[in-house]
């Protein structure tokens, strides 16, 4: 199994770079944005709709609610679960 690791500047193609691999190598994306990872929070973290993730699974993703805390060791297990 290869990782790939996409990082960068906000709004620098990272998004639609890490859609065209994970479709040419049958891949899954796991989001790394620490608000992203929040559902509802759509405005302001450039986050894809369903549409433009184009099928591809994406991880960590729209899974917590705008109350509840993220830590670095919760994101870490559930990121190495995704793996």
């Amino acid at each position: 199994m290869s990782i790939i690791v996409i990082c960068g500047a906000t709004a620098t193609g990272k998004s639609d770079l890490a859609i065209a691999l994970a479709q040419r190598f049958d891949g899954e994306i796991i989001n790394a944005d620490s608000m992203q990872i929040y559902k509802g929070m759509d405005i302001g973290t450039a986050k894809l709709s369903v549409d433009e993730r184009q099928g591809v699974r994406h991880h960590l993703l729209d899974v917590l609610d705008v109350n509840q805390d993220s830590t670095v060791a919760w994101y870490q297990k559930k990121a190495r679960a995704a793996i």
